[in-house]
């Protein structure tokens, strides 16, 4: 994995790991990797990991079943698809939408098609 130098890396493990989620490569309900094994599948210190587990767990991602390990939950992709939906319309859609303002362009020049 290769990491951005503006963000912690942390959140960059946090948002893999629900990409992953959603596109199916970690199943709903399966194991994931722990946290030792999956920092150093990635190269980092198993701190950096178990904060980014720490996150994913508050925010009822994944779950940890003592002494098993790590487990995504049943409702992931809905959980994080709701949380990914909720930023994009409050962060990154109003920039969006007023940068093509300001290029002259309207919904109907964009090619949805590409």
């Amino acid at each position: 994995m290769e990491f951005e130098n503006n963000r912690p890396i942390w959140l960059q493990i946090y948002d893999s790991i629900c990409d992953r989620i959603l596109s199916g490569d970690l199943a709903q309900g399966g194991r994931i990797p722990s946290v030792r094994e999956y920092g150093a599948d990635i190269g980092v210190n198993p701190n950096t990991v178990m904060r980014t587990y720490e996150k994913l767990t508050a925010d009822g991602i994944i779950f940890n079943r003592r002494g098993i390990g790590y487990f995504a939950a049943d409702d992931a992709k809905e959980t994080i698809a709701k949380a990914q939906r909720k930023s994009f319309m409050e962060n990154e859609l109003p920039a969006f939408l007023r940068r093509m303002r300001l290029l002259g362009i309207s919904p109907s020049d964009i090619n949805f098609e590409q």
